[in-house]
């Protein structure tokens, strides 16, 4: 082991072992309440520059997984995984292998016919980790510190961990909680989980992914693929006071470890508070987090949660798995394409909305006088030949500006479709259209500059 490992280890282990600690360098953080303070500690650590990005099979993954036991085991909480984390390997086109791990915790249920049957929660545990760039002709360093993309779901996880262990007299199910090693390659974590390392996946009646919760002042969703059981939930807790609610979405904000466990048939929730700027980049940092709205998406989540926990068990629609990952012959999200369509020879949305939509976008001059601007989200379809059809506001921000941003989208020039096992597809995509008003008399609508 070398000195900076040995290093980072030690102080990866300390912080394992006191996950309550305070620590400070200022005050701004004072009225903290408790939950937003463990939230804060458990982001700062994962996301830290110590962790490297956390990129699968290295060691700030590791690390990452020493510090997810420490904590689960400072909630009380059983680890079933090994101290660092359940093992596996991943065997690379170059014919090395990487190796890289889950953490599992547990708690048991008290029902007597219902505790040998089990929620997953989970969250992706890993991400970019260091990237390189030329810099007037020097090789500069940039860590992808991930505080959103996952860091923000594994400290929900944690703390949702938490507030069930301390209710647990009100599980009927038992609760088994993942972070999930190696998802940005291809999921593998988790379907490890389900086809090597867990025995008892016929008894899983639903899973709960966490992925990317950290910026809920932009929204906050429940993607569940339509599946008529997780949407009753929903709609029941929308029925009662909650501190939050989310958009329960029929759109895959985008792919993660849900999908594995509906290939095994086992109906699934995805939460998110959805795409965001700094995504993929090194400008994922804490400062773009709002805890405060993270700690009004746990309480809800948590609430989903004893709801689904204690009631009767999802049925899985085998037409959820058509309405997640399509088929030949249906419409295919455009995430999961394998080659995904695209504009103008970039499969890169943002150049669509560049060149085209806010090129040609005209802004209503009813709104413009009425002071009206805001964001539309648009879904459409981009079909085999390439045209696009099925323009419908998934989210609107007021008549005026939904309906312009239906007509510029709808008129859009051709596409290249995307292709599923090399043959086209018709593909789904949903983006929104930004309307703004930047001083009296002028009007603007585009990307937002970072």
């Amino acid at each position: 082991m070398t000195g900076k490992t040995a290093l980072i280890a030690a102080v990866a282990l300390l912080i394992a072992g006191s996950v309550h600690a305070q620590y400070r360098t200022g005050y701004s953080d004072l009225d903290d309440s408790e939950t937003v303070s463990a939230l804060k500690e458990h982001i700062a650590t994962i996301s830290s520059a110590m962790m490297e990005g956390r990129k699968a099979g290295s060691e700030g993954e590791r690390l990452t997984a020493e510090y997810i036991t420490g904590a689960f085991k400072s909630y009380g909480i059983d680890v079933v995984s090994p101290e660092g984390g359940d093992p596996f390997g991943i065997r690379l086109d170059n014919g090395d292998t990487l190796v890289s791990r889950n953490v599992c915790a547990f708690i048991h249920g008290g029902d007597k016919t219902l505790r040998d049957n089990y929620i997953v929660i989970g969250a992706r545990m890993d991400n970019l980790g260091v990237g390189s760039m030329t810099v007037d002709g020097e090789r500069v360093e940039k860590i992808y510190y991930g505080a959103n993309g996952n860091a923000s779901g594994v400290a929900m996880m944690l703390e949702l961990a938490r507030m069930l262990r301390t209710n647990k007299a009100l599980l009927r199910r038992s609760v088994l909680f993942v972070a999930f090693g190696a998802s940005r390659q291809s999921f593998a974590g988790s379907w490890y989980f389900l086809n090597r390392s867990f025995s008892d996946v016929s008894n899983i009646d639903a899973m709960i992914n966490l992925d990317m919760l950290g910026t809920g002042s932009d929204g906050f969703y429940a993607y569940t693929a339509s599946n008529a059981d997780m949407n009753a939930i929903a709609r029941t807790l929308s029925d009662e006071l909650q501190p939050i609610r989310p958009s329960v979405t029929a759109q895959e904000p985008y792919p993660s470890d849900h999908i594995a466990f509906y290939d095994k048939k086992i109906p699934s929730v995805f939460f998110t508070s959805g795409r965001y700027p700094a995504h993929d980049t090194e400008r994922d940092t804490q400062s773009i987090i709002d805890y405060q709205t993270m700690e009004l998406e746990l309480e809800y989540i948590f609430n989903y949660t004893i709801a689904l926990a204690n009631g009767p068990k999802p049925v899985f629609d085998p037409s959820d798995v058509v309405k997640l990952t399509g088929g030949v012959s249906g419409v295919v999200p455009y995430y999961d394409c394998d080659v995904k369509p695209s504009f103008l020879g970039s499969d890169d949305p943002r150049l669509f909305l560049q060149k085209w939509v806010y090129s040609y976008m005209k802004y209503p001059e009813e709104a413009v006088k009425k002071g009206v601007q805001g964001r539309v989200l648009v879904d459409f379809v981009i079909s085999e030949d390439g045209k696009i059809r099925d323009v419908k506001v998934l989210k609107g921000a007021d008549p005026l500006l939904d309906e312009e941003a239906v007509r510029i989208i709808s008129a859009s020039p051709q596409w290249k479709p995307g292709r599923v096992r090399g043959k086209k597809v018709s593909s789904e995509m949903s983006l929104y259209v930004e309307f703004r008003l930047e001083k009296k008399g002028t009007r603007s609508f585009g990307l937002k500059k970072n």
